[in-house]
């Protein structure tokens, strides 16, 4: 009975610091790509910034519909240095299309966001466009924007 409960003890301990582990090493990504967003948002041109210009844009096609593939679907985030600007969606059917434009403010959606709206607006500010690939996705810093997809409308 003691042998069982020591092993257990060390179990736990194991698994207590394979968790802290990777805790630790996304706590560095996200101090990481933290630190690239706030490079690239203080980037300065001719001495003044211009925090209305668009700079940040990134295009994510994938497949929306389970009966369309080749990645026909789209959503295209223009973001200024202060992280507002729009995402357009645009989800692509054999007989319809649908469009959808939701405003973004210091990097979130206004509105609920889809995960691939998600992840071209993060892409954007880490200057990671113009071209995303849903394969290579960016990591979750629980922005809180839901997962309701805009597909789920047609």
């Amino acid at each position: 009975m003691l042998v069982a409960l020591a092993v257990a003890g060390f179990v736990s301990g194991v698994a207590g610091l394979s968790i802290a582990v990777i805790a630790h090493n996304r706590a560095n990504q996200v101090l990481q790509e933290c630190t690239s967003a706030l490079r690239r948002q203080m980037q300065v041109v001719d001495g003044e910034i211009d925090h209305q210009a668009l700079r940040d844009v990134a295009i994510v096609h994938y497949d929306a519909l389970k009966e369309m593939a080749g990645r026909r679907s789209f959503s295209l985030a223009m973001i200024n240095s202060a992280g507002d600007g729009i995402v357009l969606s645009s989800i692509n059917g054999r007989t319809e299309t649908r469009t959808y434009a939701k405003a973004v403010r210091a990097g979130r959606g206004i509105e609920v966001l889809s995960p691939e709206e998600d992840q071209v607006v993060r892409a954007a500010r880490l200057g990671r466009g113009p071209v995303v690939s849903m394969d290579d996705p960016l990591p979750d810093y629980g922005t809180g924007n839901g997962s309701s997809a805009p597909s789920a409308h047609v």
